[in-house]
Protein backbone atom coordinates (compact mmCIF):
# COMPACT_ATOMS: atom_id res chain seq x y z
CA UNK A 1 0.00 0.00 0.00
CA UNK A 2 1.36 3.22 -1.32
CA UNK A 3 0.17 5.94 1.44
CA UNK A 4 0.47 9.93 0.12
CA UNK A 5 2.25 11.50 3.21
CA UNK A 6 1.55 15.52 3.92
CA UNK A 7 4.76 17.31 3.65
CA UNK A 8 3.54 19.84 6.42
CA UNK A 9 3.25 16.50 8.84
CA UNK A 10 6.58 15.76 7.98
CA UNK A 11 8.46 18.73 8.50
CA UNK A 12 5.99 19.45 11.56
CA UNK A 13 8.59 16.85 13.53
CA UNK A 14 11.50 18.45 14.88
CA UNK A 15 13.82 15.67 14.19
CA UNK A 16 12.96 15.42 10.92
CA UNK A 17 13.90 19.12 10.35
CA UNK A 18 16.80 18.23 11.80
CA UNK A 19 17.92 15.46 9.24
CA UNK A 20 16.81 18.14 6.08
CA UNK A 21 19.29 20.90 8.10
CA UNK A 22 22.00 18.05 8.41
CA UNK A 23 21.66 17.05 4.40
CA UNK A 24 21.08 20.02 3.14
CA UNK A 25 24.53 21.15 3.34
CA UNK A 26 25.83 17.58 1.99
CA UNK A 27 24.57 14.13 0.88
CA UNK A 28 24.89 11.66 3.52
CA UNK A 29 24.21 8.31 4.06
CA UNK A 30 21.47 6.88 6.81
CA UNK A 31 24.65 5.67 8.60
CA UNK A 32 25.80 9.01 8.71
CA UNK A 33 22.35 10.74 9.40
CA UNK A 34 21.64 8.53 12.34
CA UNK A 35 25.28 9.41 13.85
CA UNK A 36 23.70 12.66 14.66
CA UNK A 37 20.99 11.98 16.92
CA UNK A 38 20.45 9.79 20.05
CA UNK A 39 18.15 7.16 18.57
CA UNK A 40 18.22 4.23 17.57
CA UNK A 41 18.91 3.92 13.74
CA UNK A 42 15.33 2.05 12.67
CA UNK A 43 13.98 5.27 13.80
CA UNK A 44 15.71 7.28 11.66
CA UNK A 45 15.32 5.31 8.56
CA UNK A 46 11.35 5.64 9.22
CA UNK A 47 12.22 9.23 9.61
CA UNK A 48 14.37 8.98 6.19
CA UNK A 49 11.18 6.95 4.23
CA UNK A 50 9.04 9.61 5.72
CA UNK A 51 10.71 12.43 4.10
CA UNK A 52 11.83 10.40 0.69
CA UNK A 53 7.65 9.63 0.14
CA UNK A 54 7.06 13.42 0.67
CA UNK A 55 9.91 13.35 -1.95
CA UNK A 56 11.65 16.29 0.20
CA UNK A 57 14.96 13.94 0.31
CA UNK A 58 16.26 11.64 -2.50
CA UNK A 59 17.94 8.58 -2.32
CA UNK A 60 21.28 7.64 -4.96
CA UNK A 61 22.46 4.21 -4.80
CA UNK A 62 26.24 4.39 -5.14
CA UNK A 63 27.40 0.28 -4.66
CA UNK A 64 26.12 -0.58 -0.96
CA UNK A 65 25.48 2.91 -0.48
CA UNK A 66 22.51 4.92 -0.02
CA UNK A 67 22.83 8.42 -0.41
CA UNK A 68 20.39 11.06 0.79
CA UNK A 69 19.92 14.57 -0.45
CA UNK A 70 17.65 17.64 -0.65
CA UNK A 71 15.36 17.59 -3.05
CA UNK A 72 15.40 21.46 -3.86
CA UNK A 73 12.58 21.70 -6.23
CA UNK A 74 10.35 20.38 -3.58
CA UNK A 75 11.67 22.57 -0.82
CA UNK A 76 11.10 25.37 -3.20
CA UNK A 77 7.91 24.38 -3.72
CA UNK A 78 7.06 24.53 0.09
CA UNK A 79 8.76 27.79 0.63
CA UNK A 80 6.87 28.97 -1.88
CA UNK A 81 3.83 28.33 -0.38
CA UNK A 82 4.70 29.38 3.14
CA UNK A 83 5.89 32.84 1.50
CA UNK A 84 2.77 35.01 1.82
CA UNK A 85 2.21 33.90 5.00
CA UNK A 86 5.94 34.81 6.40
CA UNK A 87 5.18 38.66 4.58
CA UNK A 88 2.07 38.81 6.44
CA UNK A 89 3.26 38.06 9.96
CA UNK A 90 6.16 40.69 8.97
CA UNK A 91 3.51 43.42 7.88
CA UNK A 92 1.77 43.07 11.25
CA UNK A 93 4.78 42.78 13.02
CA UNK A 94 5.72 45.76 11.91
CA UNK A 95 2.82 47.58 12.14
CA UNK A 96 2.76 46.32 16.03
CA UNK A 97 6.36 47.68 16.04
CA UNK A 98 5.52 51.05 14.97
CA UNK A 99 2.39 51.52 17.27
CA UNK A 100 4.58 50.70 20.36
CA UNK A 101 7.37 53.37 19.04
CA UNK A 102 4.40 55.75 18.90
CA UNK A 103 3.14 54.81 22.36
CA UNK A 104 3.15 56.79 25.38
CA UNK A 105 1.90 55.34 28.56
CA UNK A 106 -0.03 57.58 30.75
CA UNK A 107 1.42 58.69 33.89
Amino acid sequence: MNLRRDVFQAIADPTRRAILLLVASQTMTAGAIASNFDTARPTVSKHLQILTECELLEQEQNGREVYYHINAKKMKEVADFIEPFRQMWDDRFNKLEAIMKNYKPEK
